[in-house]
């Protein structure tokens, strides 16, 4: 980090993430429906932003086996967070408690499971 720089958060992010679905439609809804924005949506692909910029890439794929994602989502109150998604009719796990994480999945319309994991964000901006 060049001295001149004053920004204390890393000098890098995660840009996109991508995951496969077989229903793009439905995935894009529910993705949606728990706050994410959207940037482009398109019969075969959407493009949604996340906290701190990063895209979630969203594909059709008819033949994509559902998968337990390799990312995970995290946010600020994992309980409170799992009875939302629970009260909007979103396929949701109970919730796990871990040493570092709590935590629950997500299985989006398309079959994919995603985590949610309680926030574990340092004090530093991020």
């Amino acid at each position: 980090m060049s001295s001149q720089n004053t920004d204390p958060r890393p000098p890098v992010w995660v840009g996109h993430i991508s995951m496969n679905t077989k229903a793009v439609g439905e995935s894009t809804a529910a993705m949606l429906s728990i706050g994410m924005r959207s940037i482009v949506q398109r019969d075969d692909f959407a493009v949604l932003e996340l906290r701190g910029g990063t895209h979630i890439v969203l594909r059709q794929d008819d033949g994509a086996e559902p998968i337990h994602t390799e990312f995970d989502f995290m946010v600020e109150d994992v309980d409170a967070t799992h009875a939302e998604y629970a009260a909007k009719g979103l396929n949701v796990s109970e919730i796990s408690r871990g040493r570092i994480h709590d935590s629950f999945t997500l299985t989006e319309p398309g079959g994919n499971r995603i985590t949610v994991n309680s926030t574990h964000v340092s004090d530093q901006p991020v």
